[in-house]
């Protein structure tokens, strides 16, 4: 079993492009930001935040004024002991496909 499968708590992850360097996350959870010499924010190990920190990693994503970070779910144990793949977010639809054509134009 990995350690991952074993580990609770919550997957965050930081958008590093939308970052305006407020630093509200370091205020709030100094253990999983910091702050470069411009205030630009960076994540402090992979984004893995156990159940005793949830709160002020929560609080810095609440407050964050740009939204750069991103909540990405919840680890918890499966019940049946066997690690199950990790949820991935979906892929963005193909916007050429001929499901989903608009048709536009004036119409006289």
């Amino acid at each position: 079993m990995s350690a991952r499968a074993i580990t609770k708590g919550l997957r965050i992850r930081l958008d590093r492009t939308l970052c305006d360097g407020f630093g509200v996350c370091a205020k709030h959870a100094p253990d999983y930001f910091s702050l470069d010499d411009w205030g630009y924010a960076s994540l402090v190990g992979d984004g893995t935040v156990p159940e005793k920190d949830r709160d002020a990693v929560m609080r810095a994503l609440m407050d964050c004024p740009v939204h750069a970070i991103i909540y990405m779910g919840e680890h918890r144990p499966s019940e049946d002991g066997v690690p199950h793949p990790e949820a991935h977010e979906a892929p963005e639809p193909d916007p050429n496909s001929d499901g989903n054509e608009a048709v536009w134009g004036f119409v006289r």
